[in-house]
């Protein structure tokens, strides 16, 4: 049997995202910004997944950008807020639980004069929002945190961010890093007083190299790509048809039944986290009450077990997580976010994430607690001597 459980990694397309790839690709393949009927075409997919995206979110077709995924959406709304508020101010405020798509460009700045705030978050992994606005300044021009944790997956208070922020200072713009929230809870940016809002593709089952940069029409944001001008000149590039076209029908797809969605992988979690509470030594890394955490991450340490150790030994039996983030496994060094929330170093060294999707089954699951309760107590003995 086979266990994807590595869903926050990447997903599995939707058969419908596969099917309108391919056509845009063999059949309407034009270049959208040509005046020729292919063009037209092609160009119809575009306006169609803006409609859907901003219909999912309650805002405007001409707020949506398309992107090449969430660490370009990210890298844009920090260095294009960034640049065109230079002159009223070089403070940024985010979280030490970022994802390095927002940690990194905001290391980048901070080389570049700006100062960059880096607020703790308590053991659930969740901020408190009196920090944030104790670090408020006149000279502060951004406040950028994510909205899931794309390891723990700790829920940060957004909304009340946002209305703090629009109340006590309105010309700081926020942005919010959604990239492991949209499909999984309820997004309304007006709503939450979200100025910027970054989304990926291949996490809710559409196309790798897809993503959109929601910007509200009052944020003054610099271009990031300059070019042919498309995307009324704030992202050059020729349009990437099939990917924005995948996009549109997955985010139309999983957002149609995702209260239903959250519900099954809550219930998935909490079967997986009961089935291994019996297991000695095993701890529940973030929210300690999984209905207050995402409904599809579940990071458990399996103490005395490297994590590296039990990934490759659960792969040998067709099971497959992640140690941390998968995006920057490759990297040496601890995890930010075990860090931030004081994890200890034997919790650290062996936390592994399980993270789930709408397509995962009970039986996936059962199998995965079974083999763990068979690998577990043998690694635990090798590893002992």
């Amino acid at each position: 049997m086979e266990a994807y459980l590595d869903n926050s990694a990447t997903t599995r397309c939707y058969n419908e995202v596969a099917d309108v790839v391919q056509k845009t690709m063999l059949t309407d393949y034009g270049n959208p910004s040509s005046m020729h009927q292919k063009g037209v075409d092609a160009e119809k997919y575009i306006r169609r997944s803006a409609e859907i995206l901003s219909g999912i979110l309650k805002v405007q077709p001409g707020e949506i950008y398309f992107t090449s995924g969430g660490t370009e959406s990210n890298n844009w709304a920090l260095f294009g807020t960034a640049r065109a508020s230079r002159r009223r101010g070089k403070r940024i405020i985010t979280t030490a639980i970022e994802h390095s798509a927002v940690s990194a460009p905001a290391s980048a700045l901070e080389d570049m004069g700006y100062e960059i705030v880096r607020l703790p978050v308590g053991r659930d992994g969740v901020l408190d929002i009196h920090d944030l606005e104790n670090a408020l300044t006149d000279d502060t021009i951004l406040v950028s945190v994510m909205m899931v944790n794309n390891e723990i997956g700790s829920i940060e208070p957004v909304a009340e961010i946002g209305e703090m922020l629009r109340s006590r200072q309105p010309d700081i713009w926020f942005h919010v890093d959604a990239i492991q929230a949209f499909g999984k809870l309820p997004i309304f940016p007006k709503r939450m007083k979200i100025d910027m809002l970054s989304v990926s593709g291949h996490k809710i089952h559409g196309p790798k190299g897809s993503g959109f940069l929601y910007v509200d029409r009052r944020v003054r944001i610099s271009p990031l790509i300059y070019g042919g001008g498309q995307q009324n000149g704030m992202r050059s590039g020729t349009d990437n048809v099939p990917g924005v076209a995948g996009l549109g029908v997955a985010a139309e797809k999983i957002c149609a039944s995702m209260q239903e969605n959250a519900e099954h992988m809550y219930e998935l979690k909490e079967r997986l986290a009961h089935g291994v509470s019996d297991l000695n030594d095993v701890r529940v890394n973030g929210p300690q009450d999984l209905r207050r955490g995402a409904p599809h991450i579940l990071n458990l340490s399996f103490i005395g077990i490297r994590s590296e150790v039990l990934l490759h030994t659960l792969e040998s039996k067709g099971i497959y997580v992640s140690a941390g983030s998968a995006c920057s496994s490759h990297r040496r060094g601890g995890s930010a976010t075990m860090e931030a929330i004081h994890a200890s170093r034997e919790v650290m060294e062996s936390s592994v994430r399980f993270s789930f999707s709408e397509q995962t089954t009970e039986e996936e699951i059962d199998y995965t607690i079974g083999v763990l309760h068979e690998v577990v107590p043998q690694l635990r003995r090798f590893t002992r001597k």
